[in-house]
């Protein structure tokens, strides 16, 4: 026990102290294989770790989609997704945030970054929604809320490192991140009809567009939407493989961006580039807590926290439950992907050694960091969102603003936890 808690302590100190979590988590891991086998077979290990990884062809599914977010963003996307969502939904009531929370949601959901999505759509949807009068708090909440809402709907880069992580389909658990997606999606907006049903803020509610310019504002989103049900049907239908359909959503975005005349050489060239560098900052992360997995595997964590359990009498559904606490207390200090490959190693092995099924574990999981990025003090999402307001909006007002929010995650997440077949529908009906 004490070999793999000083591990845990000192990958602790180290991430504090600023050191990257990739070379923290790689660094440890090799000192503590190194202390437990030896220093050859560590190193032969370590080589290994890279060689293989590095040459498995389902990790080939990263850059791609990684390739795929870029060339959309490239195109512009975000913008015009807040203007399809905003003709369709501006005269309802709270229709501006529940339009934010859609265009979160479809942005992030190929940016592959909660942070970076809050970041962009509070220049987008913000300065709309204080012209009309949405309260400080509600149109900052919807964004920092609807910013996590892409790490769950496919193609999610977070699931693509769970999948590789844990041996899982990663088609699989693309479609079992849909319904628990939609579902995010709806409680976000109910969350909207709560805070302005309990604050009773005023706000000047807009007229409805005709049914002509509402089509005319999906002709900006037409594209991207048909490559969505282009690459989700293939994978359902089972006609090609979730790396497979990487290739043909990284092809479908370069056509989108090349009609849109987004393209040119020097932005092709940055656009390689910055999906390089990605890839590359994600193979590090992932090798790295590999490495850092199978140091505290071979000390014995996984069979002293079940050892653990079985003192207690733990069931799976308690289990999950101290996951997830944990999962709140890390969301004050590191981002989502960090989050994944530092706990996912040292939690799915106990997971199924106690019966829970892989694909519903790593749905749960992805909602509590969704949860985490937003829970007060130190919510993730709302300090990138308060870089941008700067001094137009208090933390206070941020953080006021996504409780309601907050609220329906937990919601969702119990219901999610009790219903399993949410989640397991589609996985199981795929075609093999």
């Amino acid at each position: 026990m004490l070999t793999w808690a000083l591990g845990l302590i000192f990958l602790i100190i180290c991430i504090s102290l600023g050191i990257p979590i990739a070379f923290a988590m790689m660094s440890i891991g090799f000192l503590g294989l190194t202390y437990i086998i030896g220093f050859e077979p560590s190193s032969a290990m370590i080589g290994q770790i890279f060689f293989d990884n590095g040459m498995n062809y389902t990790l080939s599914i990263l850059p791609l989609f990684i390739l795929m977010g870029n060339f959309i963003v490239k195109a512009g996307l975000a913008e015009e997704l807040y203007n399809a969502s905003n003709a369709w939904l501006r005269h309802k009531k709270g229709g501006l945030p529940m339009a934010t929370i859609i265009a979160c949601g479809g942005f992030s959901s190929v940016c592959g970054s909660s942070l970076a999505t809050a970041a962009t759509m509070a220049k987008i949807a913000l300065p709309s929604m204080k012209k009309y009068g949405y309260s400080d708090a509600l149109s900052t909440g919807s964004i920092a809320a609807g910013g996590t809402l892409g790490i769950l709907i496919p193609p999610s880069m977070i699931l693509v490192v769970y999948g590789i992580i844990t041996s899982q389909d990663i088609g699989k658990l693309f479609l079992a991140g849909l319904i628990p997606g939609l579902l995010g999606v709806l409680g976000y907006i109910i969350a909207v009809k709560i805070s302005l049903w309990y604050t009773k803020d005023t706000y000047q509610q807009l007229p409805p567009l005709e049914l002509r310019e509402k089509i005319y504002s999906l002709k900006g989103v037409t594209g991207i939407i048909l490559l969505f049900i282009i690459v989700m049907g293939g994978i359902y239908t089972g006609i090609f493989t979730a790396t497979e359909a990487a290739g043909i959503g990284a092809f479908g975005s370069f056509i989108i961006a090349l009609i849109k005349k987004k393209i040119s050489l020097k932005s092709l060239k940055e656009i390689l580039i910055e999906t390089t560098k990605v890839t590359t900052m994600l193979f590090f992360l992932l090798f790295g807590a590999i490495v850092f997995a199978n140091f505290i595997n071979l000390a014995g964590l996984p069979n002293d926290i079940k050892t653990a359990l079985s003192l207690f009498n733990f069931n799976i559904y308690t289990l999950l439950i101290c996951i997830f606490l944990i999962y709140l207390f890390l969301g004050m200090i590191l981002e989502s992907l960090s989050m994944m490959l530092l706990t996912v190693p040292i939690f799915y092995p106990i997971v199924q050694d106690m019966g829970g099924n892989l694909i519903w574990f790593g749905i749960l999981v992805v909602v509590a960091i969704e949860i985490s990025l937003i829970t007060p003090p130190i919510g993730l999402n709302v300090y990138v969102l308060k870089t941008i307001v700067k001094d137009k909006v208090s933390l206070s007002t941020i953080f006021k603003g996504v409780i309601p929010f907050i609220g329906m995650d937990i919601v969702r997440l119990i219901i999610l936890l009790l219903l399993p077949f949410l989640t397991l529908f589609l996985p199981n009906s795929i075609w093999s």
